[in-house]
Order: structure tokens, then sequence, then C-alpha cells
């Protein structure tokens, strides 16, 4: 049995996280909690940000310090937010593994593109840049989402490829309740039958 352990973000109506007075500040206190409720009969996981936690004003490298302390914690596996640069996924892992000895599964997030508007929007959220190619292709694709879906189905397959032989331990498809893209991605990855 596994659980994915994440503080969340606020309500889109409120500007800061307030805590209830029986929740907790932080994901490794969460964790915590797990632990001490469910023993070892849980595997627990956590959010990991290859480009560093949006709220985190020092660096990477300091989110990356925290993302340990989730794991000193009882965080069994991690499962990344987005990301579109391969190289942030891989400095990350290379930094908790080499620099941090941390070595717990480190899984990548991939959030196919589905439209511009969705795209931007979700990477705003949460920190995620966007490159200039996907940039350039999205404004090829104009309002078209037929377009940009096959755009995103295409980029994805190409970045869990490179993810898949740079040695990524799996992968983690967001599908945002829309399993169109991920089918075709796993497709194209030769995951399932065509």
């Amino acid at each position: 049995r596994n659980i994915l352990a994440l503080r969340g973000d606020p309500p889109a109506d409120t500007p800061e996280l307030v805590r209830p007075a029986d929740g907790f500040d932080y994901a490794y206190q969460l964790i915590d909690f797990i632990k001490q409720n469910t023993g070892s009969d849980m595997s627990i996981g956590c959010a990991g940000f290859p480009e560093g936690h949006i709220a985190c004003t020092e660096s990477r490298e300091i989110d990356w310090q925290r993302l340990r302390n989730k794991v000193e914690h009882g965080a069994q596996f991690v499962l990344t937010q987005l990301f579109f640069n391969n190289d942030d996924y891989f400095r990350m892992a290379d930094y908790l593994r080499n620099k941090l000895g941390v070595h717990v599964p480190i899984t990548p997030g991939i959030l196919p593109i589905l439209s511009s508007a969705q795209i931007k929007r979700f990477s705003a959220l949460c920190g995620a840049s966007l490159p200039e190619p996907i940039l350039t292709e999205l404004d090829k694709c104009g309002d078209d989402e037929n377009a940009a879906t096959a755009f995103g189905i295409e980029y994805a397959s190409q970045q869990c490829e490179a993810l898949l032989a740079g040695g990524a331990p799996g992968l983690h498809l967001y599908s945002l309740n829309r399993s169109k893209s991920v089918l075709a991605i796993v497709r194209n990855l030769g995951l399932v039958d065509r």
C-alpha cells in the first residue's frame, strides 16, 4: 500500500495556506503522522521539485535539502512536480544522491500539454519554466487545442524516452482525468499494445 504525503496548496481564493488547528505546516510532519499511525504497513511517498519549490526563496539546493528531510522522516519514494527540461530532473537526482546521500526512487512527473492556456497556467502555479522551443511551438498552435495536444503528446513521449534512457526508475504521468494523451504516450513508449 502506498500513500503520497503532500502538504497541498491553499484554495484558489486564499492567498496563503492557513493551517487548521490540528493540521501540519510541512509535509515531513504529515509523513511522521502517517508513520506513527500505520507503522510499516504503508509505503510513503513525497513530492520533489526539480526546479525547486515555488515558495522556496533561497535556492533549489535548499529546497532539495528539505526534500532530504522528508526522506529522513520516512518518505520511501519521491514523485516530482512537472518539469519540461530533463536536465532539471537529472540535476536534482544527482544532487540528492551524490551530495545529500538520498537513495530512494525519484520518479519524474510528466504533465502532457493539452493546450497553451492549460500548460502556462499549471507552469505558473508550480513554478515550472517553459523552455523557449515549447513556447514557440505553442505559439504556432495558437488556439488549436488539437494541435497543442498532438504537440504535447510528441514532446512528452520524447521527454519520457530520454528520462528512461537516462536511468529514471519509472514515470508518473499526470492525466488530469484526460486519459487520451497518456494512453498515446504509453503507446509511443511501447508500454502497451498499439
